[in-house]
């Protein structure tokens, strides 16, 4: 198997154990909407701290704290897979933090951005899990290759950018409004969007295959990291179109 996120590649579901208390889907179903209701509570929070001082700038701190600390239990999680039980919740709620003051922030200077990217974000999630049990998307080896050598040349991009940015140095056109920069946002939400197609045929395997209980809190945290990642780019699309 291969998938594009990180949290979820081919040696996740590889443990030796000898248990029947074993990973189902619809435990997984479950800890994925616990950690989208922790972090939708800590985003609420943040939210509000943000829309009732009317300035980002007092939530900063909060904001990147919350990115930094999510960031630290995403890499626990990512190499100590037995420890997500308790790490998840954590990256959940940090996250939670982070997004809602990144909402906040954006909802200031386009009113009604937060609600269309968070409408988009669960629509596309709705819309590619149906897609998916209907078997229209036919999720061969080949299509797993294609959307993870994608995802790995986006994170090599956005890793260029993060790094020229300390130098001052912006990469041209991709962080832009123009059509190329548009059409680079929709480029990385389609990437986004198919990863949500590898996440839900390796959760799907991982239950057949009868992993430990404790990966349904990995899975969920998987789908949940894609998750993120497709509302931010989503948001950034339409940031980008309003500005127009």
């Amino acid at each position: 198997m291969r998938t594009g996120n990180p949290a979820l590649n081919n040696n996740t579901f590889r443990v030796e154990y000898a248990s029947s208390d074993a990973m189902t889907i619809s435990g997984t179903v479950n800890k994925t909407a616990i950690l989208l209701l922790m972090l939708t509570i800590t985003s609420i929070w943040s939210w509000k701290k943000v829309m009732t001082l009317g300035d980002i700038s007092t939530m900063v701190p909060w904001m990147f704290g919350g990115m930094i600390v999510g960031l630290i239990f995403a890499l626990i999680t990512f190499f100590k897979k037995t420890a997500a039980p308790y790490t998840a919740p954590i990256y959940a709620l940090a996250e939670g933090v982070f997004l809602g003051a990144l909402s906040a922030m954006m909802e200031l200077k386009y009113p009604g951005i937060a609600f269309q990217a968070i409408t988009l974000t669960f629509g596309t999630l709705f819309a590619l899990l149906a897609v998916y049990k209907s078997g229209l998307i036919n999720v061969t080896e080949n299509f797993k290759l294609g959307v993870a050598a994608a995802t790995g040349g986006i994170f090599l991009v956005y890793l260029a950018s993060f790094v020229m940015g300390f130098f001052g140095v912006s990469m041209p056109y991709i962080h832009g409004s123009g059509l190329m920069g548009i059409g680079f946002s929709v480029f990385v939400i389609i990437i986004a969007a198919l990863n949500l197609v590898l996440d839900f045929d390796f959760i799907e395997e991982g239950a057949k295959r009868g992993a430990p209980r404790y990966m349904e809190w990995y899975a969920a945290f998987g789908l949940l990291v894609t998750l993120v990642w497709l509302y931010i780019e989503i948001l950034r699309l339409l940031s980008k179109l309003r500005s127009r």
